[in-house]
């Protein structure tokens, strides 16, 4: 449709303004990395970890607790995401924390949560993880929390529950989780929570007969550990020790995320390691890494996504008109270079004879490359390097380990192939969010774009992938998000892939657009609430944000589509656009488990609308 003058102008302007704010976020190294902003769990943790270390200080508890109560909510509660409904282990964790500062249990805002945790079950409902602080802590007990036995270490990789049977995430905590579950450690807490407590059952709802047959052999298991063999017990400790202290990233993180990072700590210690460690101590230096400390108070990031920004950077800035040859996007790409991974990981146990190659998300993470990276940062480096050697042997390499790293489905996941088990998920201590990695439809779309772009759209792979993404198209013609929110980006990710792929006319893409055009807000923007991950009726609905329009002007975009719907959604993004060209965006979009573990990457809201700006004024000229 024809656009007028003034409309264009305006989204020139937004775009020019957007883009030299993005520009001005660049670190002098070359990499972006804006803040990972996840929920007050991570902070409560943080000092938790601390106390039973001994290490916990009086300003750091103060500059969290500040953090901590500046997220509490008018009710009394702690939610997972911004806007979000309670979330009884949130609540727990942030009150426990709140005590650790000091805050009375009288005080008014701790007597409100109080008085929630108590309505919705206590902490006897909480969630295992939760249950599990509490046991260290020496508020519960561990004979009351499911049972990890570390001999689980020692089964084969292609044994059921063996730890390869579980995503990166969940495997490397639940090895240093195993130890600890062993050894039972456990620092006195200075005080009770009894305020807290209904005197109901802590114990798993048996809803069928898996339950019945998990919460049985979990039973067993804890039978077993009142007299386990005591020299298998030394050797799988052992073997879990050294498997811990084999996957230490060189920042001293695990998997650069914070679970397996505070677990394998406290399991290190507990098997007798001192803070001077050479281990713990890189350990807990790499933590100051991740910790963020202004004017709002001290807060730790979950994990960072230098890799992923700084990729999806590159592009948008391309996509925007910037020259490759600018100074500015040379940095970046020869840093993005600098991230290839030449190791092999846990991924090639189940494909051993795939050579390394792909990028990580993080700045340390070599352990753990991911599909999803490498199918930006190629894409990134490409255009900004053409013709470059180092560069170009790097993509190949990282085009033949993405390929390799296909799932026997079509499909791709973001770190494992074929790690698939639906059992696993089934185990009492499972209750943490998703515990395996398959293929998805965000991921599996990323590679197929990069494939399309690569003029590989007839290899077996490419085909196989096509398939397998046309049948996991949604019954209303979107797609499921895994790592992002939820069906905008899927559907966001999707239709750029068919573009690539020639099919802009395809039947599935024109379903695509009308479910776009039938959940747009009607400020023209688009939203959706993570409550979409557990509630249907949130599906593609919630407060428009920048990312979320701009993933569905992506689509849009590909599909050769800049109507009026497309239009309204960039007018939305000129008149949402703040002076110094960015976005406010205090909603998450971002996910690292669906519904329970919500992530806000506070580029996103930039990064974005470069591309999706870039991509349809390009269009226009």
């Amino acid at each position: 449709m024809a656009i007028a003058a003034p409309a264009l102008e305006s989204a020139r302007t937004t775009l020019e303004r957007a883009r030299a704010h993005l520009l001005d976020l660049q670190h002098p190294d070359g990499w972006w990395k804006g803040e990972l902003e996840t929920n007050v769990t991570i902070d409560a943790e943080d000092l938790f970890l601390r106390y039973y270390l001994d290490i916990l200080d009086r300003k750091q508890t103060e500059s969290s607790a500040h953090w901590i109560r500046s997220r509490q909510r008018e009710d009394g509660s702690w939610a997972t995401f911004y806007g979000g409904p309670f979330d009884l282990s949130t609540t727990v964790e942030a009150y426990l924390a709140l005590r650790f500062a000091g805050d009375p249990p009288e005080a008014e805002h701790m007597r409100r949560a109080a008085i929630l945790i108590r309505a919705n079950g206590g902490v006897e409902r909480s969630r295992v993880f939760t249950r599990m602080w509490l046991s260290l802590l020496g508020l519960w007990s561990w004979e009351d929390v499911p049972m990890l036995p570390p001999e689980q270490i020692m089964l084969p990789a292609r044994a059921p529950f063996s730890v390869y049977t579980f995503g990166c995430w969940a495997r490397q905590t639940i090895v240093a989780l195993s130890i600890v579950s062993a050894l039972k450690p456990q620092a006195g807490s200075p005080f009770a929570i009894d305020e807290l407590r209904t005197g109901a059952s802590s114990a798993p709802r048996i809803n069928d007969v898996w339950d019945r047959l998990f919460v049985g052999l979990d039973s067993a298991l804890h039978r077993y550990e009142r007299r386990p063999v005591g020299a298998l017990r030394r050797r799988a400790l052992r073997r879990a020790e050294r498997w811990v202290l084999d996957r230490q990233e060189n920042d001293g993180s695990w998997g650069g995320i914070q679970p397996p990072w505070v677990w394998s700590i406290v399991a290190l210690h507990a098997l007798g390691r001192p803070l001077d460690d050479p281990a713990l101590a890189k350990a807990l230096s790499g933590l100051d890494i991740f910790t963020i400390e202004d004017e709002q108070g001290r807060r730790i990031e979950a994990c960072q996504s230098p890799v992923w920004d700084t990729g999806l950077a590159v592009l948008a800035l391309l996509d925007a008109s910037l020259a490759p040859i600018d100074p500015r996007l040379e940095r970046a790409a020869r840093w993005l270079v600098s991230c290839e991974v030449r190791v092999r990981g846990d991924w090639s146990v189940r494909r051993r004879k795939l050579e390394p190659g792909g990028f990580p998300f993080e700045f340390a993470n070599d352990n753990y490359p991911d599909v999803d990276d490498t199918a930006i940062v190629i894409p990134a480096l490409r255009r900004a390097l053409p013709g470059d050697e180092p560069s170009d042997d790097a993509c190949e390499r990282g085009l033949a380990w993405t390929l390799g790293m296909q799932s026997k489905d079509g499909g791709w996941a973001a770190f494992d192939v074929d790690n698939t088990s639906r059992l696993a998920a089934r185990l009492p201590f499972c209750d943490f969010g998703a515990v395996t990695d398959p293929p998805s439809a965000d991921v599996t779309a990323h590679v197929l774009e990069m494939l399309g772009r690569e003029g590989m759209g007839d290899l077996c792979e490419t085909r196989r992938g096509l398939d397998w993404l046309l049948e996991a198209q949604e019954p209303d013609g979107s797609w499921f998000g895994r790592w992002g929110a939820n069906f905008i980006y899927g559907t966001g990710a999707a239709v750029p892939a068919l573009a690539a792929l020639g099919l802009t006319e395809h039947e599935s893409v024109r379903r695509a657009l009308a479910w776009l055009e039938r959940i747009q807000n009607s400020d023209g923007g688009f939203g959706e609430d993570m409550r979409s991950y557990s509630d249907p009726s949130w599906r593609g609905r919630g407060d428009s944000t920048a990312s979320q329009t701009a993933w569905a002007l992506l689509a849009f975009h590909a599909a050769g589509e800049l109507n009026e719907a497309a239009w309204r959604a960039v007018d939305w993004l000129v008149q949402a656009q703040r002076p110094d060209g960015g976005w406010d965006e205090p909603q998450f979009t971002g996910t690292g488990f669906p519904w329970d573990f919500n992530l806000n990457y506070h580029l996103y809201r930039q990064i974005f609308p470069v591309m999706a700006l870039g991509r349809i004024l390009g269009a226009e000229e």
